[in-house]
């Protein structure tokens, strides 16, 4: 009897004993389980943040430096280096043999001599203009011939014509009648300052027609010196073939920029010329009506 209690005693010690260890042994086991995750991640990564969580606007730091969007107008650009061209007409003068300089010293003296014909034609033309204007004024109301010549400046054009039809009128006999030598006299008179106000401009008409032919000829001479340097060289990339003869192309631009103003100068002049030469006739006309008027 005392033996089964004795067993009975040390079957019970023996069950609290396992069951001790079971839940022991269950309760590492759980936190083997919570700590697997937890080891598996980054032990330097900073804690997880909730991704639908807002911002807080006060976590940076008050030194933090603002982001500067690129293309900003905050944004630093760097510095680029420009390109220098090695072409031009400093170039194309320094490398460019005889002909091309020669080309070049012919359209700067038929620019420079077609600018310097039309300054000083335009101002003849001015000048004649306003002696018209004083002969109307002055040698119409005089009250005689004699008078009314010595009213007008000795390089007045109009007195030169008058002082011939003063002469015609004094010619007396021969096989002309008197009224066809003063005719002739001053159709002459009219015919020679025409003529000379006309002088020089045929040079300005000649620049406007073949300075294009000119610069065309300088360019067609430049391309074929470059195409012959290319082959020689064997070289025929872009920038090799593009250059030169680009810088060719000047001479055509030169003999354009020559040629244009020419043309324009060259029409003015002319059409100047006529209405001058319209004062002329009217002013000859008139002054043979008075002398024939006046024989009678």
């Amino acid at each position: 009897m005392e033996q089964n209690r004795m067993n009975a005693k040390t079957l019970t010690i023996a069950s609290a004993v396992v069951a001790l260890m079971l839940g022991f042994g269950q309760a590492v086991a759980q936190d083997a389980e919570g700590a697997a995750p937890a080891a598996a991640a980054d032990p330097f990564a900073a804690p997880a943040t909730d991704p639908f969580a807002a911002p807080d606007p006060f976590a940076a730091g008050a030194d933090a430096a603002p982001a500067v969007p690129v293309g900003g107008p905050g944004a630093i650009e760097e510095p680029t280096e420009e390109i220098e061209n090695p072409y031009g007409i400093v170039h194309m003068w320094n490398e460019g043999d005889m002909v091309a300089h020669t080309v070049l010293i012919i359209l700067v003296i038929m620019s420079g001599g077609s600018w310097y014909i039309f300054f000083v034609k335009y101002w003849e033309q001015y000048r004649v203009l306003s002696q018209s204007k004083l002969t109307e004024k002055r040698f119409w109301t005089a009250a005689s011939l004699d008078e009314g010549i010595e009213q007008l400046a000795k390089n007045n054009v109009f007195r030169n014509v008058a002082e011939r039809g003063q002469q015609a009128m004094a010619r007396e006999g021969g096989m002309l009648t008197q009224a066809d030598w003063v005719s002739m006299s001053l159709g002459r008179a009219v015919e020679e300052e025409s003529a000379r106000l006309e002088g020089g401009i045929s040079f300005i008409a000649s620049v406007a027609s073949t300075a294009p032919f000119v610069g065309l000829f300088g360019t067609v001479w430049g391309i074929l010196n470059a195409l012959t340097a290319i082959g020689i060289a064997g070289q025929a990339s872009i920038d090799r073939v593009a250059g030169p003869v680009g810088e060719a192309l000047i001479m055509t631009a030169i003999g354009l920029a020559v040629a244009v103003p020419a043309v324009i100068t060259y029409n003015l002049l002319v059409r100047r010329n006529k209405v001058i030469n319209e004062k002329y006739r009217s002013f000859a006309s008139d002054l043979q009506t008075f002398l024939l008027s006046s024989k009678r």
